[in-house]
């Protein structure tokens, strides 16, 4: 593969990618998170009883903060105008886990992969935050990218793992 490092010039210095001349595109772009926990833990979320309160309110609504503030959180990313960020969670009673889709789209120069990336990984941690009285042995597992599209570069979907 022949490839070089994007934020490091010729001379060794990091700089932010100039993305000046490249032409808006729409972009979409969805990751995937798992956070596997206890039985009790998993139906006490799914019943709504919680102490804390609701955990996929809140989790969906950091998640939603957190890929609009990526371009903060994540060196030399560039900031983005995020037209539409969705977070789904899905409730596995067999693996004892909730899994965590967020799908982010925009119109611009630049991909969304990071901003979707960080909502998986800040609802996981949102939910585990909620939950930690109860069950201090969360795994959060399995960040990844499901696909993109959009930009230079177009479509790519992840295989099956």
């Amino acid at each position: 593969m022949d490839w070089k490092l994007s934020h490091i010039d010729k001379n060794g210095d990091i700089h932010m990618v100039d993305i000046t001349q490249k032409d808006d595109t729409q972009r979409v772009a969805v990751a995937y998170s798992k956070i596997r926990m206890d039985r009790e833990t998993l139906c006490a979320i799914n019943a709504g009883t919680v102490k804390k309160g609701d955990v996929f309110t809140t989790a969906k609504i950091a998640g939603i903060m957190a890929a609009k503030k990526t371009s903060e959180l994540i060196p030399l990313c560039h900031n983005i105008n995020l037209t539409n960020i969705d977070l789904q969670f899905k409730i596995d009673h067999e693996d004892s886990c909730v899994e965590i889709t967020a799908t982010v789209k925009c119109i611009g120069k630049t991909g969304a992969e990071m901003e979707a990336l960080t909502a998986v990984s800040v609802a996981a941690l949102t939910i585990y935050d909620m939950c930690k009285a109860m069950d201090k042995g969360m795994i959060i597992e399995q960040i990844y990218l499901l696909e993109k599209s959009g930009g230079k570069s177009g479509e790519w979907k992840r295989e099956q793992i």
